[in-house]
């Protein structure tokens, strides 16, 4: 009798459509991660206490890695008309969704490494 056919992680490994693939790009690196998982802690923060929170990121960087979270859909940029201006920043339905992923992974690396 035939093995049932695993499903794999990648079918095509160098291609666009890979799942996998789509979501490293999206929050690999050294950054992204770790300003999901503060901004899930607070539900809601700003940029300076997201700057305090996520030690030894730069301006630039952080700045730069919103930026990207916001166009990739995954966080969302509330800026209030007061002065001086007030930004806020919060998961969208997108981004919790992935929680419970990364939980996993955090669960994993706890037992594993």
């Amino acid at each position: 009798m035939p093995r049932p056919k695993k499903e794999s992680l990648c079918d095509d490994i160098a291609g666009d459509g890979c799942g996998l693939k789509k979501v490293l790009n999206i929050v690999g690196g050294k950054w992204k991660i770790m300003i999901l998982c503060v901004i899930d802690n607070r539900e809601t923060v700003r940029y300076g206490d997201l700057r305090r929170a996520v030690y030894g990121i730069t301006n630039t960087m952080l700045a730069q890695s919103l930026k990207e979270l916001e166009s990739d859909g995954l966080v969302k940029r509330i800026q209030y008309d007061e002065m001086p201006v007030r930004v806020e920043y919060s998961l969208t339905h997108k981004a919790s969704t992935m929680i419970p992923i990364l939980l996993e992974l955090k669960k994993w690396g706890e037992a594993n490494l």
